[in-house]
């Protein structure tokens, strides 16, 4: 590729992500490939803002599960992403990428508070931006946080890593020969119930008209591709595609035909 598709994004790194294979904690040598990633896309020249899950280290809906309190519960999670955010930071500057940590809940001693225009002023000097303790919000995920940053950074396109090649009619582990999707309207992705991401999250981008791009970070060299604007995942937008029309249509008239 030329030149990069986006000038500037915003990338949702889940907390498996940061386990790698692992499956909890912290997986070193899979942050540093990560990290390799994103400064192949600096070097590009695209500004890069990224969003840190925490689920490697805690979840709020599990811990409630075993009867803590679910707002207690997401405070612990949102502090674990400020240990996500840290350890990429971390690997990011090691290579030579100038980054800034920003959090939704102050901590100065580790972090700057989040300050919007400053975020976007770190990302206009060429410093990549970590936005790390979600929104701030118990009962919000860090997919909506990915959302609400994009749309307030004015990122022009959001890209959410995960452990599959895009966004499938079932789950694929489950059902190899599930269909990948390679292009969904926003609304078309909350009515079919594919819940590869908050819908929360995806009507927020809906709104603010930032398409999402949802790939395999598992793939070396995907986060490069995505970010750059290669043909990779699928892509969710305002458009929905000609080839998924007519099953559309069969699920509007099923629908109506409910009683």
């Amino acid at each position: 590729m030329e030149s990069p598709k986006w000038k500037r994004v915003m990338l949702k790194l889940s907390g498996e992500a940061f386990a790698g294979n692992k499956g909890f904690g912290l997986d070193l040598e899979e942050i540093d490939r990560i990290a390799e990633e994103i400064k192949a896309v600096w070097e590009k020249g695209v500004e890069i803002s990224i969003i840190t899950g925490g689920g490697n280290i805690v979840r709020g809906a599990e811990v409630e599960a075993m009867g803590m309190d679910r707002a207690t519960g997401d405070y612990m999670g949102m502090l674990a992403t400020v240990i996500n955010a840290l350890a990429l930071q971390d690997a990011l500057e090691r290579k030579g990428v100038p980054t800034r940590v920003q959090t939704a809940i102050e901590m100065r001693e580790v972090a700057e508070p989040f300050i919007r225009r400053r975020a976007i002023a770190h990302m206009e000097k060429g410093r990549v931006v970590i936005f790390a303790a979600g929104t701030g919000n118990p009962f919000l995920s860090t997919d909506t946080a990915a959302a609400l940053r994009a749309a307030e950074v004015k990122a022009e396109v959001l890209l959410k890593a995960t452990n599959v090649d895009g966004v499938y009619e079932d789950d694929p582990r489950l059902k190899p020969d599930a269909r990948l999707f390679k292009k969904l309207d926003y609304l078309e992705m909350v009515k079919r119930g594919l819940r590869i991401m908050d819908y929360t999250a995806v009507m927020m981008s809906q709104q603010v008209n930032i398409p999402i791009i949802v790939f395999n970070m598992r793939v070396k060299g995907n986060i490069t591709k995505a970010a750059l604007g290669e043909d990779i995942g699928t892509f969710v937008g305002g458009i929905a595609y000609e080839e998924d029309r007519g099953d559309r249509e069969a699920v509007r008239r099923e629908n109506e035909e409910s009683p």
